[in-house]
């Protein structure tokens, strides 16, 4: 029975919604424990085609376990789970691709470095052993035909594009305001040079009024001096 054990450990994969092109689909993973003697200490998974690390999210893992992406998957990794107890996880995929099954190629690792390799699939892809292997088939989710009307996501809708075309929006804009405000600071310099040049006309009148006046005054007093001079010579003529 004790050797019996190992052969019948399997890593499983299921979903609530197995459909082609489904979106924000949860997958559930079991790693059976087949080391009585330690825990598992890491996970990792080669992701199947069609589905990117970006698009996966953590939802649930033992505890302290943390999810990193890799190139082509993820790794799933944290303290050692109880020994003997199978490994759970969930994981959040985006979307599903357009497949009818797909493998997740999974690499157990144990606190004493016992490593266990769930990656065999067969030519037809139901993730059993096709006779020349070991009999360690990768998890495989079996996916029901896509619902009607369902297509896949566009890349070019992801919401970190649709930040970066609305940052871009905001850079194009951006100058618009900095030119109203440079439009509003001449303005604003050109009404300053217009009051100065008018202050400086009303200083330049203000000057000329009182020579004006000084020169009449002036010319008052000596026409009337000439006029006094001139009757006073008259009189004494006769």
């Amino acid at each position: 029975m004790l050797t019996a054990g190992p052969a019948h450990a399997h890593a499983h994969v299921t979903a609530a919604d197995a459909r082609a092109l489904a979106e924000n689909v949860t997958l559930a993973f079991t790693s059976e424990a087949e080391n009585p003697e330690a825990g598992f200490t890491e996970l990792r998974v080669e992701l199947p085609d069609g589905i990117e690390p970006s698009a996966v999210q953590l939802k649930k893992a033992p505890k302290g376990w943390k999810l990193k992406t890799t190139d082509g998957g993820y790794r799933l990794a944290g303290p050692e789970t109880p020994a003997g107890a199978d490994a759970e996880y969930e994981i959040t995929v985006r979307q599903l691709p357009d497949a009818r099954k797909l493998a997740f190629k999974t690499v157990e690792t144990y606190a004493d470095g016992t490593v266990a390799r769930w990656i065999e699939t067969s030519d037809a892809g139901h993730g059993h052993g096709d006779g020349h292997d070991s009999g360690q088939p990768a998890p495989v989710l079996e996916l029901r035909p896509a619902a009607p009307g369902a297509e896949p996501i566009d890349p070019g809708d992801s919401g970190a594009e649709d930040s970066d075309d609305k940052a871009g929006a905001a850079t194009e804009a951006a100058p618009e305001p900095s030119a109203t405000v440079a439009e509003d600071t001449a303005t604003a310099a050109d009404g300053a040079e217009t009051e100065q040049t008018v202050a400086a006309g009303e200083d330049s009148g203000s000057s000329v009024l009182p020579l004006a006046a000084g020169a009449v005054g002036v010319l008052a007093l000596g026409g009337g001096a000439w006029w006094f001079l001139r009757r006073r010579n008259a009189a004494d003529a006769s």
